[in-house]
């Protein structure tokens, strides 16, 4: 007798509002939630440089108890413990992220302080010699969050949260999936406030992401592959309609429900190993390299990562190749998954994109120091081929130096 695939499939509840003038149903929003006393958290080009904090300030009316204006980009650690102060001397209920990943991520870290105590350091994700890593659990209630993006970031929706230590320049890895957001608000003027560059960094993670998630090695189960798919579809469709700098404002829209479909697909299955090593390397490289954006690290380190990883992984990019419409009839899956490596690559290309380390201040010097961080990201060890020491991964990088 025949016999299905098991799967499991966990859905978050969010309300998201889209389009023009998304933002006035905010108020609404915290009226659902019944609290008193919201806090903004965004960044100074925001802040000062766009009329979002006044129209939220509109949209909270007497709800408003206070502005952060401090993030920064990777989500440091003395910024984040500097909103966590006025956000408790405000005695906030509630939470608004204004703005891209950094301001959503510094949200996150923000109401797990409030609630947990202590330091990043306390809380954050441990990794013992030779045992896996182990992630505290979080168990004290979290205030609520509502995230109005300029960005379409797939840290919209997630639940694990990093932040930069400088003293280190590792991350700091926090997991709490009640710091998910209540609401979401895809504005279409808020989102038009990114330029078509910032727009492209975060959209291009989320490219990386679901070109990860449709090669694993098991097919994805049918809701996650349904999400994924249609992600694909809204990624190939509108990331060039953003690159071309006209009629972008529904294409924002359209590249924020892509990542709001992968991060869910994500939920719905697990996750993959697949591109683990590229997930590990791009967090080291955007934190370590100010010129090097979000999407830059994954625009430099799919590809390769790909190739990487090929012989550990023909079925599931081959199927990848098929999926992109550049697997050849009468090929091997090799020629098949060389294919689709090159085909990620050339679509980072075709948006300008970097494909190299040197193009983002990364020195020939810094590619064992990116090596050796990358060795102690929560991602490495679930990577398809096992990545057992720095020396593999610095072959990867002197590649692509």
């Amino acid at each position: 007798m025949a016999t299905a695939n098991p799967f499991r499939f966990a859905g978050y509840p969010i309300r998201i509002h889209a389009g023009d003038g998304a933002i006035a149903q905010l108020g609404d929003e915290a009226g659902r939630a019944r609290v008193e006393r919201v806090f903004v958290v965004c960044g100074q080009t925001v802040a000062h440089r766009t009329d979002l904090l006044d129209r939220v300030r509109d949209a909270l009316g007497e709800r408003l108890a206070g502005v952060f204006d401090g993030t920064e980009a990777a989500s440091p650690l003395p910024s984040v413990e500097q909103g966590v102060a006025m956000a408790a001397d405000a005695g906030a209920d509630a939470i608004v992220a204004l703005g891209g990943g950094s301001a959503v991520v510094t949200t996150r870290a923000i109401v797990i302080l409030l609630a947990e105590g202590g330091t990043a350091h306390d809380h954050a994700t441990k990794y013992p010699p030779g045992q896996p890593p182990v992630s505290p659990r979080l168990m004290k209630p979290k205030i609520p969050n509502f995230v109005v993006l300029t960005t379409p970031t797939t840290a919209a929706t997630r639940a694990g949260t990093a932040v930069l230590d400088p003293d280190t320049g590792h991350r700091l890895e926090l997991f709490d999936p009640k710091t998910r957001p209540a609401a979401m608000f895809w504005d279409t003027a808020a989102l038009e406030t990114a330029s078509p560059s910032l727009c492209l960094s975060a959209a291009g993670s989320c490219f990386s992401g679901v070109i990860a998630a449709l090669q694993s090695k098991a097919r994805p189960n049918p809701l996650a592959e349904g999400d994924l798919l249609q992600a694909l579809l809204l990624l190939q469709e509108n990331l060039p309609v953003v690159h071309s700098g006209t009629g972008s404002a529904d294409a924002r829209v359209n590249l924020c429900a892509a990542a709001y479909l992968s991060n869910r697909a994500s939920d719905s299955s697990g996750g993959s190993g697949s591109l683990a090593v590229v997930t590990s390397l791009a967090h080291s490289l955007d934190s370590r390299y100010p010129e090097c954006s979000h999407g830059a690290a994954y625009s430099i380190l799919t590809a390769p990562g790909m190739r990487f990883n090929m012989e550990y992984n023909l079925d599931g990019q081959a199927r990848l190749a098929s999926l992109l419409g550049v697997a050849l009839k009468g090929t091997d899956q090799r020629a098949q998954a060389k294919a689709a490596a090159s085909s990620v690559g050339d679509t980072y290309l075709s948006l300008g994109m970097p494909s190299r380390l040197s193009e983002v201040g990364v020195t020939e010097q810094g590619i064992s120091e990116i090596a050796q961080d990358s060795m102690t990201d929560f991602a490495i060890h679930r990577n398809l081929r096992p990545v057992e020491d720095a020396a593999q991964l610095e072959e990867l990088l002197r590649e692509i130096w």
